[in-house]
């Protein structure tokens, strides 16, 4: 019988040396398995690609390179490498996404598919993240709410405790556990559960999209599994900066925005924001009392306002991008090997 099929995606953005150490680690950790590799370059425009295609070549890799041409986000990127499909131009029973600076420890991808290969309910599953230094990172979380917005914004022990039920990040499980939605750093997904819910929802740029994903899934009856086996190491951060905004950029507040306004309505965001902003507010007070920094991005509280008043104000919503599935053939330009 033939082991199931996985195909790996790394997407690239400028940081092809990191890109080129996270395939050394996934070719590592897929021996031994039916699994093929493709890097996806989301159109770097500095010679990413070139890079790329020579080094692959040069250490003889069995990895294809291919341009995206069009930089339309995370969710777009790995759409684009997950619609090329296996190099026979059959559609993998698996499909695993990973980070340009994520590394997968020995076994890593293998517990993931074994996983799925056990539990045939299960859609999708991810690993237990950590740190170069061996510190474990949050990547399982609940699904955002009204409630969730405020416990996070305001960050007082006391309410934390009354609204536990509605804390986003999950501490990091200790074992395999039933999740609400996993980071994407180090997903591998059921090509069946994508055949029926679609793939990322371009709409996204950065951020919100596995959410999205993960919660079309479990509507579908698809749960998300943390496979605590399973270990990457995960430096982050690396393509978006994130650790070093002194502002939240444009396309977290259109993502966040539209995150709650296509799976709960445009009053319920507004609803959010509103509570959000409210903890926000308590929590810049009691920093100001206790004559503490405040901790919070400059004028990220202001720019959240601003942005939600202007999405309800606007005549025209973002209206939901068409879902790829599988399929439909991608631009297939610049394969390699």
């Amino acid at each position: 019988m033939t082991a199931p099929s996985i195909l790996t995606v790394i997407l690239n953005y400028r940081t092809p040396a990191m890109t080129l150490r996270a395939a050394e680690a996934a070719l590592s950790a897929q021996d031994g398995l039916n699994a093929e590799l493709v890097i996806v370059d989301n159109d770097s425009g500095d010679g990413s690609f070139e890079t790329l295609k020579e080094a692959v070549c040069a250490r003889d890799w069995p990895v294809r390179v291919l341009q995206s041409g069009h930089n339309g986000g995370f969710g777009a990127g790995n759409n684009f490498g997950m619609r090329a499909g296996l190099s026979n131009g059959q559609a993998p029973d698996f499909y695993y996404i990973l980070n340009s600076d994520a590394f997968p420890d020995p076994g890593g991808i293998r517990a993931l598919r074994d996983h799925l290969v056990a539990h045939p309910n299960v859609g999708f599953v991810g690993s237990y993240i950590k740190g170069e230094a061996g510190t474990a990172h949050q990547s399982a979380f609940r699904f955002p709410s009204a409630l969730g917005e405020f416990e996070g914004a305001i960050r007082f022990g006391p309410v934390s405790r009354l609204l536990r039920a509605s804390i986003v990040p999950l501490p990091v499980p200790e074992e395999t556990v039933m999740v609400d939605w996993l980071a994407g750093a180090s997903m591998m997904m059921r090509a069946r559960t994508l055949e029926e819910i679609g793939f990322f929802d371009e709409t996204f740029f950065l951020y919100f999209e596995e959410t999205d994903l993960c919660r079309r899934a479990a509507l579908a009856g698809w749960p998300t599994v943390f496979v605590r086996d399973s270990e990457v190491v995960h430096i982050g951060s690396v393509s978006t900066g994130m650790k070093g905004w002194a502002r939240v950029p444009q396309y977290w507040f259109d993502s966040r925005w539209y995150y709650f306004t296509k799976n709960h309505g445009a009053a319920y965001a507004a609803y959010a924001t509103c509570l959000h902003l409210t903890g926000g507010l308590l929590h810049r007070l009691r920093r100001l009392i206790e004559q503490k920094p405040q901790d919070t991005p400059d004028q990220f509280l202001r720019h959240l306002a601003r942005h939600a008043l202007g999405a309800l104000l606007s005549p025209r919503q973002p209206e939901p991008q068409p879902l790829p599935g599988l399929g439909t053939d991608p631009k297939r330009e610049g394969d390699s090997l």
